[in-house]
């Protein structure tokens, strides 16, 4: 299913429902055991069900923050019993600050204690349960790839690694080709020759098509026959941004740009994108004044030099604009290298700027660019005038990311590393295409809103 223009599993739908439940009713049977007076009036007069749902929530984000959303294969119990525990200390510290702020949205101590217990029992053992059994009794899509390139052996290891996509591998049917030799013998089931028969015999749900090369090899009117039967047919770089939420860009060609309505901003999102920035990149600025006064004044007292960082980036239409950050590196940064990437680590980067870049607050002067219409909140980060030179003649269709204003957070900057490598900068690439092809308030808002979660965990700027 497609949430906030995510890809998001059914399976991870399932765990989130039956979760829900599962906390509910370990809180609700804390409220049978211990509360004074008649559950029923409890809940529905006295504003308990608020404040069980408040605390329903308060351990769903804590889990969303644990990672245990999108990682739900359980590879140490032992990790698994601290992650929830960590989880419940987040729900007892909320409840702490709500005692202070709004006392009739707390819950009573002992529901608390008892509810929380329960849910410390309960909520691990249905994980190890849903990952061991639950995954597999659900069902998935069974997958039979059709040819061995290089995309359908990635698509492959990405089903094989991340059960929760639902996927289910058949095998491969292929003559030849660049990926033939890393296919697993087992799953080879045939030559092209055969590809009837095996469907026939292996009943796929879908077929994924991924030959590198098809003039006169494709089986057109086989393929037609088995859609018309009920069988989903798929090119590989379909089921591929499903897999990787990205677009592959060596299997896309230029006629699919050309021609295709659904990649490219829509011009009316592009200045629906524009307004919501700038009450976004205004409100904010606003709470973060006094941060700004003294991240301004520590640079002053830590380190010689400016206290902004200016630097040509290139934006919108390949217009060059100057960029602000508080300055985290030293002012003769680049004297000797001149323009390089940035790294993890970077032994440029101050003590106080490596701070900064990992709550990411070196990032806030550019509020000033989403003000002046140069940047978006979120977007493709902005590359520097000398990198667009030498990736766009290097990597196919990096000028298209150009096609929007860059941003301060973004869809490659949440699912990618640091990047310093043109193996990253392609990643990157594939990840702010298949952005601007989901260019939406809701993808906006679910970039947000992880970027927020990014922050809070110190996880540092990518």
């Amino acid at each position: 299913m497609r949430i906030f223009n995510v890809h998001v599993p059914s399976s991870i739908l399932g765990l989130i429902v039956s979760e829900i439940v599962l906390i509910t009713s370990c809180f609700l049977l804390a409220v049978f055991l211990v509360s004074d007076v008649d559950p029923e009036v409890w809940l529905f007069y006295d504003g308990g069900a608020g404040r069980l749902a408040l605390m329903v929530l308060t351990i769903l984000v804590g889990l969303y923050l644990q990672d245990l959303y999108t990682k739900v294969r359980v590879t140490s119990k032992s990790l698994l019993m601290q992650q929830c525990c960590l989880v419940l200390g987040l729900g007892f510290l909320f409840q702490a600050l709500l005692s202070y702020t709004a006392p009739s949205m707390v819950l009573p101590r002992w529901i608390m204690m008892i509810g929380s217990g329960l849910v410390l029992v309960f909520l691990p053992a249905w994980r190890i349960l849903y990952a061991a059994m639950v995954l597999h009794a659900l069902g998935a899509e069974r997958v039979l790839f059709l040819g061995t390139s290089p995309v359908v052996l990635r698509i492959a290891q990405r089903i094989e690694e991340h059960p929760e996509l639902g996927l289910s591998i058949l095998g491969f049917v292929g003559d030849s080709g660049p990926g033939l030799e890393g296919t697993p013998p087992e799953r080879m089931l045939g030559s092209m020759a055969d590809f009837k028969d095996i469907v026939v015999r292996t009943r796929p749900d879908l077929i994924v098509v991924g030959l590198p090369e098809r003039r006169q090899r494709l089986p057109v009117y086989e393929l037609l026959d088995m859609r018309f039967s009920g069988i989903r047919i798929e090119e590989a770089a379909t089921t591929y941004e499903r897999a990787f939420s990205r677009i592959s860009i060596n299997d896309i060609r230029p006629s699919q740009l050309i021609f295709t309505h659904e990649l490219g901003p829509r011009p009316n999102i592009v200045r629906l994108q524009s307004f919501y920035s700038t009450l976004i990149a205004l409100a904010a600025f606003l709470i973060a004044v006094p941060a700004m006064i003294l991240i301004t004044i520590l640079i002053r007292v830590t380190s010689p030099g400016p206290i902004l960082y200016r630097q040509r980036r290139v934006g919108l239409n390949s217009v060059p604009f100057v960029v602000y950050k508080f300055r985290s590196m030293r002012v003769d940064a680049e004297a000797e290298t001149g323009a390089i990437w940035a790294s993890t680590d970077d032994p440029r980067v101050t003590t106080l700027g490596r701070w900064l870049r990992r709550l990411r607050l070196d990032e806030l002067p550019q509020l000033f660019n989403v003000l002046r219409g140069e940047m978006s909140i979120v977007g493709p980060r902005p590359e520097r005038p000398e990198f667009i030179a030498t990736l766009t003649e290097t990597i196919p269709f990096y000028r298209q990311r150009l096609c929007v204003r860059p941003g301060i957070t973004g869809w490659a900057q949440i699912n990618h590393k640091y990047g310093d490598t043109l193996e990253d900068s392609v990643a990157k690439l594939e990840y702010d295409l298949y952005y601007i092809k989901n260019l939406n308030p809701t993808l906006d808002a679910y970039i947000i809103f992880h970027t927020l979660k990014v922050m809070l965990l110190f996880r540092g700027s990518q």
